[in-house]
C-alpha cells in the first residue's frame, strides 16, 4: 500500500517530492527546538556564602567561597570569573581562580570559587601596617575577608555580569 494518501491526484504527487517534505521537516524541528530552548533571562544570583580558610601552609593561604544561582531556563550556559578580588583586612592580596562553571538547566546550583594567597604577597605588603593588622587578626583568631569583582554568564551569544561584593569575618582555627 502506497505511503501517499488516496485523495490525492497524481499531478500533485509530482509538487509533493520527497526533498521538499525533508526540508519541511528539518525546517518545523528547527522551528520547535529553537521556540522550546530559549534564554529568557540570565540565571538568578542568590548569594556568596560559605567563605573558609581551608589551608594555611608555609607558602599558600587557600580560600574558598561558594556563589549561590537559581537558573529558570531550559538552556544551561557557562559562568567565567573576571578579576574577584580578595581584600583582606582592607588590602588586596589576590584575585579568585576559578575553571569556566557549566550552569544545569532549570535548578539550583552553587559555584565554588577558590583563592591561593602567596603568604610571601602578605610578608611583602606591609604598607599602612598590614602585617601588624593581619597578625593581631590571628590572635584574634578572625579575619575579615572581602570578595569583590564580577562573574560573567554566557550562553548562545547572550551574556550577563554579577556584581559580587561580600564580606565575613572567618574565625581561624589553630
Amino acid at each position: 500500500m502506497p505511503l501517499i494518501p488516496l485523495f490525492l491526484h497524481k499531478q500533485d504527487i509530482n509538487f509533493l517530492n520527497l526533498n521538499y517534505m525533508y526540508k519541511l521537516l528539518y525546517f518545523l524541528l528547527l522551528f520547535l527546538l529553537i521556540n522550546s530552548c530559549t534564554v529568557k533571562e540570565k540565571p538568578v544570583f542568590v548569594r556568596v556564602d560559605n567563605i573558609k580558610l581551608v589551608s594555611f601552609a608555609a607558602d599558600t593561604i587557600r580560600l574558598k567561597a561558594n556563589a549561590f544561582f537559581t537558573n529558570p531556563n531550559d538552556v544551561g550556559g557557562k559562568i567565567t570569573t573576571e578579576e574577584i578580588k580578595v581584600i583582606i583586612n582592607d588590602e588586596e592580596v589576590a584575585q579568585i581562580s576559578s575553571d569556566e562553571f557549566k550552569v544545569p538547566a532549570r535548578e539550583e546550583f552553587s559555584m565554588p570559587l577558590l583563592a591561593v594567597i602567596p603568604t610571601k604577597r602578605i610578608l611583602e605588603s606591609n604598607k599602612n601596617g598590614f602585617l601588624g593588622g593581619l597578625l593581631n587578626s590571628v590572635l584574634k583568631k578572625s579575619i575579615k575577608v572581602q570578595l569583590k569583582g564580577n562573574l560573567k554568564y554566557n550562553v548562545f551569544g547572550f551574556s550577563g555580569d554579577y556584581a559580587i561584593d561580600e564580606t565575613e569575618d572567618i574565625k581561624i582555627k589553630f
